[in-house]
């Protein structure tokens, strides 16, 4: 038995690597830094905070992205603007030398569809938009509301993939989504075991197959720095970060 843990130790052990240079990303493009708007920063105290821990982390520049999810979180453009103007000055303040931007993390609702259709969402980059799924199920409007977001002009990208456990069966859906043209974000605290060892094995695949596109904190809180901290020893972001697909460092 003891000469078996040891065994399991040491392959834990080789499995981690030293930490890795966040800063060839250069931008965060998921996150909830504006002040209480959702279930991110409530205050700018915390927003403040949050952008000095992810700062060291490597990140030079974020978009931020409050969730506009009709049932819980009710933001519009005209809220997330004012908000993100509001820590803007407060960064100015304290003399951080940031550049920040702010889009959205749009749940797929039919007033997403809404959006989509009135060509009202928030972007980044080259018309990226960042949506995500219910995480009990794939919403049966998903295929029609990327395929109209693209007939749109906007570029649909997938937060978090690695998470919606409906798909960690067939895997090849996640290939069938890059051909689509549907672009995936890896959650770096996806990278440990925080949300099970199945979520860190699905998000390996992942990067193994050159799937993703960008990768984000989604930091809600100083608990994703320190996951963001743990991730950084896994042998796969090192892999991920040499992909010539990935497009943070690009905005």
């Amino acid at each position: 038995m003891k000469g078996l843990l040891k065994y399991i130790f040491h392959q834990e052990k080789k499995r981690k690597i030293d930490p890795v240079d966040l800063s060839v990303l250069h931008c965060d493009i998921h996150s909830h830094l504006l002040p209480g708007i959702d279930d991110g920063a409530q205050n700018l105290e915390e927003s403040i905070a949050l952008i000095r821990g992810l700062r060291e982390m490597g990140y030079h520049k974020f978009v931020t992205t409050p969730h506009i999810f009709w049932d819980m979180y009710r933001n519009t453009p005209e809220i997330i603007r004012s908000r993100h103007s509001l820590l803007k000055e407060e960064l100015a303040r304290h003399h951080l030398d940031i550049e920040i931007e702010a889009a959205a993390e749009y749940y797929l609702d039919e007033h997403f569809e809404e959006y989509i259709e009135k060509k009202e969402l928030l972007t980044f980059g080259q018309n990226y938009v960042l949506f995500e799924l219910s995480f009990a199920s794939e919403q049966p409007s998903f295929r029609r509301a990327t395929f109209n977001m693209q007939l749109n002009g906007y570029k649909p990208v997938l937060a978090h993939p690695e998470r919606y456990s409906y798909w960690h069966r067939n895997l090849s859906k996640y290939e069938e989504l890059d051909a689509q043209g549907i672009m995936l974000q890896l959650n770096l605290s996806c990278l440990t075991d925080q949300y099970g060892k199945d979520v860190r094995k699905v998000a390996e695949w992942c990067i193994e197959h050159d799937l993703y596109s960008f990768v984000g904190t989604d930091c809600h809180h100083p608990g994703h720095i320190a996951l963001g901290h743990e991730a950084r020893t896994n042998p796969y972001l090192r892999k991920l970060l040499r992909s010539e697909k990935l497009l943070n460092a690009s905005l």
